[in-house]
C-alpha cells in the first residue's frame, strides 16, 4: 500500500508539471497584454514598461518559466496584477467557497443518485425506471448556465424562495473563521440565523452544479445494480431465503458502488472545474469567479493558480476514490 501510494504521489508530481508547463505556455501565448490593462487606457509607454519589468514580462518567454518554477518550488505563484496580492494569498481566500460548494453539490447527487440508481434497478421498467432515464439524458444535455438562468427566475425572482446570488446576504456577518466553510462555521458557533441563510445561498448553485453528476451516478448505478442482480451468487442468496431488502443493500449495492465509486471521484474533478460557469452566474464569490475576472484582465499569474489547484485537486480525489476500492472489494490488491 505505502509503496502503491508513493508510486502514485510521484505519478501526480509528473502530471501536475506537465499540466504547469502547457497552462504556462498557452497563457503567455495568448493576446493580450496584462501590463497595458493593469496601467489602464491613459498609461504612458514608460509607465506600462515599468509594470513589465516589475511583473518580469519583460523577460523571454523561457526565463519567465524559470522563474515561475522557481517561485512555485518556494511557493511562491506570483503575485496578481489585478489586485496587486500574492496569488496564494487570493486563493486562500478564494478556494474555501469552491470547495464548500462543490462538496455540498456532490453530497446531494450521491444521497440522491444511489437510492435512485438502486430503486430503478430493483423495479426495472417501472415508471420512476423510465423518469430516470428521461433525467439521466437531460442531466447530460443541458447547460448549467441555462439551468442556473431558469432557476433564478422561477425561484428567486418570481417566487422569491431563494437569493439570486452571493454566499450571505450583504446585512449578513460570516460565522467565525475555523474552517473557512459558512455552513459548518455557522454550526459550530451555534449561529442557526447565519445557517440557514447560508443554506438558501448555496441550495440553487449546488442543485445546477450537482445536475449532471446526479444524472451520471444514476445511470451508473442503476446499470451496475442490473448486472450484479443477474449474478449466481444473487441467485443463491435468494434461493437460501435472505430478506431482499438485505441481499440488494448488503450484498448487491457493495459490488455495484466501484464502477459508480469511480465515477464520483472524476465527478469531483468536473465540478470542480463546473463551478467557473456556476460561481459566474450565481456571483458566487469562489475560485471559478476568480480566475474569470482574472483571464478578462489577462492576469496570467491567477489564471495559472487556479488551473494548478483545481487539477491537483482532482489528482487526490481520483487517489482517494483508488484507495477506497480496497475497503469496497478485498480482493483488490495495489501494485
Amino acid at each position: 500500500m505505502k509503496q502503491y501510494i508513493i508510486k502514485r504521489l510521484l505519478l501526480i508530481i509528473i502530471t501536475l508539471f506537465g499540466l504547469i508547463t502547457i497552462t504556462f505556455i498557452v497563457a503567455r501565448v495568448a493576446p493580450g497584454d496584462p501590463a497595458r490593462v493593469a496601467a489602464g487606457p491613459d498609461a504612458t509607454e514608460e509607465m506600462v514598461q515599468v509594470l513589465r519589468e516589475e511583473f518580469g514580462l519583460n523577460k523571454n518567454l523561457f526565463l519567465q518559466y524559470v522563474d515561475y518554477i522557481r517561485g512555485l518550488l518556494s511557493g511562491n505563484l506570483g503575485r496578481s496584477i489585478r489586485t496587486q496580492h500574492d496569488v496564494v494569498a487570493d486563493l486562500v481566500r478564494h478556494f474555501p467557497a469552491t470547495f464548500e460548494l462543490t462538496v455540498f453539490s456532490l453530497v446531494l447527487a450521491v444521497v440522491l443518485g444511489i437510492p435512485l440508481g438502486v430503486i430503478c434497478a430493483v423495479y426495472r421498467d417501472g415508471p420512476l425506471d423510465h423518469l430516470a432515464r428521461v433525467f439521466s439524458v437531460s442531466g447530460l444535455a443541458v447547460p448549467m448556465f441555462w439551468l442556473g438562468l431558469m432557476l433564478q427566475l422561477i425561484f428567486s425572482l418570481k417566487f422569491d424562495l431563494f437569493p439570486v446570488g452571493g454566499r450571505l446576504g450583504m446585512l449578513t456577518q460570516a460565522p467565525p473563521a475555523i474552517t473557512h466553510l459558512y455552513l459548518i462555521d455557522s454550526l459550530i458557533a451555534g449561529e442557526w440565523s447565519t445557517f440557514w441563510e447560508a443554506l438558501k445561498h448555496i441550495f440553487l448553485p449546488a442543485v445546477v452544479l450537482s445536475f449532471p453528476a446526479l444524472a451520471s451516478i444514476i445511470r451508473v448505478n442503476r446499470a451496475d445494480m442490473l448486472e450484479v442482480l443477474n449474478r449466481d451468487f444473487i441467485t443463491s442468496a435468494r434461493a437460501h431465503g435472505i430478506s431482499r431488502f438485505r441481499i440488494v443493500t448488503q450484498y448487491a449495492l457493495k459490488n455495484a458502488m466501484i464502477p459508480t465509486t469511480t465515477m464520483i471521484g472524476l465527478r469531483f474533478g468536473w465540478m470542480l472545474g463546473g463551478t467557473i460557469l456556476v460561481e459566474t452566474v450565481f456571483d458566487w464569490p469562489g475560485i471559478g469567479q476568480y480566475a474569470v475576472q482574472s483571464a478578462i484582465f489577462s492576469d496570467f499569474q491567477p489564471i495559472m493558480g487556479a488551473t494548478i489547484v483545481i487539477g491537483f485537486s482532482f489528482m487526490m480525489a481520483n487517489l482517494i476514490i483508488d484507495l477506497l476500492y480496497g475497503w469496497l472489494d478485498p480482493r483488490v490488491r495495489y501494485d
